[in-house]
């Protein structure tokens, strides 16, 4: 029976990032996510890494801190997926009074130790900035975040992991956990064939995101287990509302803000929602009433009518956060808990958390794992780079300049693509196809990159491709679609599942 040091529950960014550093610091590493890597609240995000403006309003000084350090450390170690972003805040005369939201733009740019990232300033909202908006907002302020691409930011920790050594299986279920003479006995099922092993470890990470009760009442005993809240976050995405590179920040008269962000460069997401939920997770999806307060708030702003017939696609997704026992879902704290039992046999819990603090969090985890198995090896994520990173923050332009020159059959578009998604990465695909992409499956995805996420990034479905790894979804067709799933089956027949990405 194989025996790990540390075995993980999840797949999500939480999951892959402590896999990821657990490996790198010498710990042999498991990890099982019941369907595609991401494929839960990971995925539903606001595609933002910032420290979360609004929490300054609960006195989460401690929570937007910690996030505000993290935005330039997650940025320099992949520049290629995660990019500087402005917003833009106008000022509503009926909400915030101005002296409030300069107070807390001032805080915004001084507590996280802003270095690289541009401060915030008064704006006027004449020209470009303020055409979209209606004319009664003619002043406001900008300010610093940065946008990512969640899914990816997940495949690449899974990936990093993986490289130092750890054991990734996909569509595998955790149908036990059990402790047993100081170890971990855990069931494993293939959701796939059904086929079941167990594997043993000294210590378990339940990183079940929304599932996280549920894997402690029905796999680890825990039957009384109540320990999060489950809030509902939708957004849309429309044709694309305005044409500068900022991201507007919307006050609304119930107290929560909207983002409108610029989005895969034809569209605009806006949301998001925040709404009590019940039931089974992976059931989530947008409602009427989510979907007209998205439309109002915004349309509160904009000078043109925003209508459904302009949405092009909508996601949910189920946070789990900490249960403080808040009053509304949006005034329910969004910093992590990390809770271990068990002695013998130890098991963390991992509930809440944001994005954008996933890293620091995984290191809190590190702390735990360490103190009860042994220490191995400092703290390292912050300064190695995920794969495709390795270059500068200001360097993506000469990377596309280099990937055209190795691929000059591709489009801009292709190339601009392919550089946001893998970065340096992108060059060594270039190479190893010398030239030969195969076939054009659609919008610039190439059979070889098809065979890239298949082989080393656990993709399976044209799910797991058109809405995870990339957002192309956005834009195939059914026919387009069709062809990449007769791509996949003729591929996946005659491969092995991935468990550890080659490098």
């Amino acid at each position: 029976m194989p025996t790990f040091d540390v075995f993980i529950i999840g797949g999500g960014i939480n999951g892959c990032g402590i896999a990821r550093d657990a490996a790198g610091r010498g710990y042999s590493v498991g990890l099982a996510e019941a369907r595609d890597l991401s494929s839960g609240t990971s995925s539903w995000s606001t595609k933002l890494i910032h420290g979360g403006l609004r929490y300054l309003e609960h006195y989460e000084f401690r929570l937007v801190r910690e996030a505000l350090m993290e935005r330039e450390v997650l940025w320099r170690i992949a520049p290629h997926i995660i990019r500087p972003l402005r917003f833009v805040l106008p000022h509503h005369a009926g909400l915030r009074p101005r002296w409030l939201l300069r107070l807390g733009l001032f805080l915004y740019d001084h507590l996280g130790g802003r270095k690289a990232l541009p401060a915030a300033r008064s704006v006027t909202l004449a020209g470009p900035l303020g055409a979209p908006l209606k004319p009664e907002f003619t002043k406001g302020f900008e300010y610093s975040d940065a946008k990512v691409d969640d899914n990816r930011l997940v495949i690449l920790n899974a990936r990093d992991a993986a490289a130092h050594g750890a054991e990734i299986l996909v569509r595998t279920k955790v149908v036990a956990a059990r402790p047993v003479d100081g170890l971990w006995r855990i069931t494993l099922e293939d959701a796939e064939t059904g086929l079941r092993r167990e594997v043993a470890a000294r210590f378990l990470v339940n990183a079940a995101g929304p599932w996280v009760d549920h894997v402690l009442r029905t796999s680890a005993g825990r039957p009384e287990a109540h320990n999060i809240r489950l809030v509902q976050g939708s957004h849309i995405v429309m044709r694309r509302l305005f044409d500068h590179d900022r991201a507007y920040i919307f006050q609304n008269a119930d107290g929560r803000i909207i983002f409108s962000i610029p989005y895969d460069s034809d569209f605009t997401l806006v949301g998001t929602t925040d709404q009590d939920f019940e039931g089974d997770p992976a059931d989530a999806a947008i409602t009427d009433a989510e979907i007209d307060y998205l439309l109002q708030a915004a349309g509160e702003y904009f000078a043109k009518p925003l209508a459904r017939e302009d949405i092009v696609w909508s996601f949910s997704g189920v946070r789990p956060l900490f249960d403080d026992h808040a009053t509304k879902a949006q005034e329910a704290t969004r910093d992590y808990v990390l809770k271990v039992d068990g002695d013998d046999a130890p098991l963390l819990n991992i509930f809440g958390g944001k994005i954008t603090t996933y890293r620091r969090l995984a290191e809190d985890a590190l702390g735990h794992i360490g103190h009860r198995l042994g220490e191995r090896g400092q703290s390292w994520t912050g300064n190695a780079p995920l794969p495709g990173g390795d270059f500068p923050v200001e360097g993506v332009a000469a990377l596309e300049d280099r990937l055209s020159a190795l691929a000059s059959g591709l489009s801009k578009a292709t190339i601009s693509r392919l550089v946001a998604a893998y970065g340096t990465d992108a060059l060594t695909l270039a190479e190893q196809v010398n030239g030969d992409w195969g076939a054009d499956l659609g919008h610039g995805l190439s059979e070889r990159e098809v065979d890239w996420l298949v082989g080393r990034e656990w993709a399976r479905s044209t799910e797991d491709i058109l809405w995870r790894r990339s957002k192309l979804g956005l834009r195939f067709d059914a026919e387009q679609t069709a062809s990449l799933e007769a791509y996949l089956v003729r591929g996946i027949e005659h491969a092995e599942p991935v468990t550890k990405a080659a490098e």
